[in-house]
């Protein structure tokens, strides 16, 4: 994904109690082109649906109810994936080190300059643009596996032990000649090309 393409489609979410902070913030993103959206409060920011599409949350530490690092940690536990950049008038340095140990992209004390922010949004929206990638990807192998045959999957499990033709023969009582012609099915149903890239994914689909 270039970085026009995923700024075109990123959104960067906001929430501070601040609205005076927020309108800034989306006055600079705008400037570069890239959406926002505001919210002043977790419980706000939960409630809204959030496009696949690049994302990440500029949050601020302190806000009414629940605390910012006590919603990164239950966004941690909802398996919600969306990078985090703090941004605080009140920071110290226990409570960043907290931040960044939990995932945080970067923890900037307000007043922050906007080349600053700028910077943490580019590498946040690029983090979570591989993220989606490698989860499509995943979701793709998936999809390729569940169309293998059980035996096709069995020798799979001998391509990820390292194992050659001869010996998955041996072990299932298979002529070579099946074997290779079971590789060759495997290779074509997962999209691999070559031997390498064969057992690469199929230590990749034996760890998963």
């Amino acid at each position: 994904m270039t970085p026009a393409a995923q700024q075109g489609e990123a959104i960067v979410f906001v929430v501070d109690d601040d609205r005076s902070i927020r309108d800034a913030i989306a006055d600079l993103l705008d400037a570069v082109g890239i959406a926002t959206r505001c919210f002043s409060s977790a419980e706000t920011f939960l409630a809204e649906e959030r496009p696949p599409v690049p994302s990440c949350l500029v949050l601020d530490v302190r806000l009414p109810g629940v605390s910012g690092l006590h919603f990164q940690d239950e966004l941690a536990r909802a398996d919600i994936r969306i990078p985090i950049i703090f941004i605080s008038a009140h920071a110290d340095v226990p409570m960043s080190v907290r931040a960044m140990k939990a995932g945080a992209v970067e923890f900037l004390p307000k007043p922050f300059r906007e080349q600053e922010l700028l910077d943490a949004v580019q590498l946040a929206l690029k983090r979570d643009a591989e993220r989606i990638e490698r989860d499509r990807s995943a979701s793709e192998l998936r999809a390729n596996v569940e169309r293998l045959t059980p035996r096709e999957r069995e020798i799979l499990e001998h391509v990820a032990a390292g194992l050659m033709n001869k010996q998955i023969a041996a072990r299932m009582g298979l002529a070579e000649i099946t074997v290779k012609i079971h590789r060759g099915n495997l290779s074509r149903k997962l999209g691999t090309r070559s031997l390498a890239e064969l057992i690469r994914l199929a230590q990749t689909v034996t760890d998963g």
